[in-house]
């Protein structure tokens, strides 16, 4: 405390904070808090594997400041240095939690519980921390139950962030700016070695694909994938799968004909055509059974046991008799599905890339293809900060992308 009433609080951090540029995040952080800072001691790493550490006072001018700066230094990496258990209260109703719970980042959490420090578990963020005989989980907030205890305010937290180190995973040079033929021919190299390591690591390695993968004419070419073994998991909306089945059934996508690139009269019926075909056949994995389907995005996954969940929406048609309308149990699905993954792509499609990236801790990569930078960027701007984007066509990424891993 100060003499004009200003209110303070010592914070560290450690890692490489140099090259994943997170000191100037700080800094930047408190200035424009109207706070101010003061670096009491500075360490920096002499090899490429040191970490650093530094450890500063920062300055508000009223505590309902300095915990607003407080809470986004936290999110960086910082702790306070004040040895302190985090502050635990009970919620007092079903699917609430306390009004000032710690709401949690993809980022590894650990939790000060005696005097330890304990790592929270199935990590993602938006999420409460709550505390279950000595463990700590991250928890949905309609998941929590009046008398769960919960993790509140910012004391006794600890985020170690996914450190950007120099070209640590040989993709340094990728940033939402690829645009060239020549660097995202460069990527999907790159991405296609990515992906023979972790499948020979054991890895799973999931899709979250559009129904722009069938109408740029990638379909095949994911076919290519899944037969290779890339593909286990499979997330989608029901577009996906419906045009999937029209191309399979009539040889178009939305009506347009997809050798010609020719709209067929009375084309558009198509679609309906086709949901009612998986109807009648008793919903996708019947159809293939049956031999009503025997070609597409959807064969395949079928026939090479590939785990999918299609997620609905307000606009879908029909909707498939596979497709989850239900919005929470398809984000259970989606959670579930994802369990174990350790590489994601995400091709031309927004929202379901955001629900993904959501649920996904930092540790994990993901790809985001699409032809609009703004999709590719969004990601990382709301907190997906490991999202790898490349701007280009998804049917010739799927192309180029099958032909390096064959």
């Amino acid at each position: 405390m100060t003499s004009n009433s200003a209110v303070t609080e010592v914070v560290e951090a450690e890692g490489h904070l140099i090259d994943s540029q997170l000191m100037n995040a700080m800094f930047d952080t408190v200035v424009r808090h109207d706070a101010a800072f003061d670096v009491l001691e500075f360490r920096i790493g002499r090899t490429n594997d040191e970490p650093s550490f530094v450890s500063m006072r920062v300055t508000a001018k009223a505590p309902a400041a300095l915990t607003e700066v407080l809470e986004e230094l936290i999110a960086l990496g910082c702790r306070v240095a004040r040895a302190e258990d985090a502050h635990l209260v009970a919620a007092d109703r079903d699917g609430c939690a306390p009004e000032d719970f710690y709401s949690t980042t993809n980022h590894q959490t650990f939790v000060r519980l005696g005097g330890e420090w304990i790592k929270v578990e199935q990590q993602r963020m938006d999420a409460a921390i709550a505390i279950e005989g000595g463990r700590a989980v991250c928890r949905k907030l309609r998941e929590i139950h009046r008398g769960d205890t919960i993790v509140c305010g910012i004391h006794g937290i600890k985020i170690v962030p996914e450190f950007q180190e120099r070209d640590r995973h040989g993709f340094a040079f990728m940033t939402n700016e690829i645009s060239s033929e020549r660097r995202v021919e460069v990527g999907v190299a790159r991405i296609a070695a990515m992906m023979r390591a972790a499948k020979q690591a054991g890895d799973r390695i999931a899709f979250v694909a559009g129904p722009v993968v069938v109408h740029t004419g990638g379909g095949a070419y994911f076919c290519d994938l899944v037969r290779g073994g890339y593909v286990d998991v499979l997330l989608a909306g029901n577009a996906l799968a419906v045009h999937d089945v029209e191309q399979a059934l009539y040889g178009t996508s939305l009506g347009v004909d997809m050798e010609s690139g020719r709209a067929i009269e009375g084309g558009h019926r198509h679609h309906m055509r086709a949901i009612n075909a998986i109807y009648r056949a008793g919903g996708l994995r019947a159809a293939v059974d049956s031999g009503v389907l025997t070609s597409g995005v959807m064969y395949e996954c079928i026939r090479r046991h590939v785990d999918y969940v299609l997620a609905g929406s307000i606009r879908d048609d029909g909707p498939l008799p596979d497709t989850v309308m239900n919005l929470i149990e398809a984000q259970d699905r989606y959670t579930e599905a994802l369990h174990g993954v350790k590489l994601v792509l995400v091709l031309s499609t927004m929202l379901h890339g955001i629900g993904v990236g959501n649920m996904l801790p930092a540790w994990v990569r993901l790809v985001c293809v699409d032809i609009n930078p703004a999709v590719v960027t969004k990601l990382a701007d709301r907190g997906s900060s490991q999202t790898i984007g490349i701007v280009t066509d998804v049917g010739l990424f799927l192309r180029q992308l099958a032909s390096a891993l064959s």
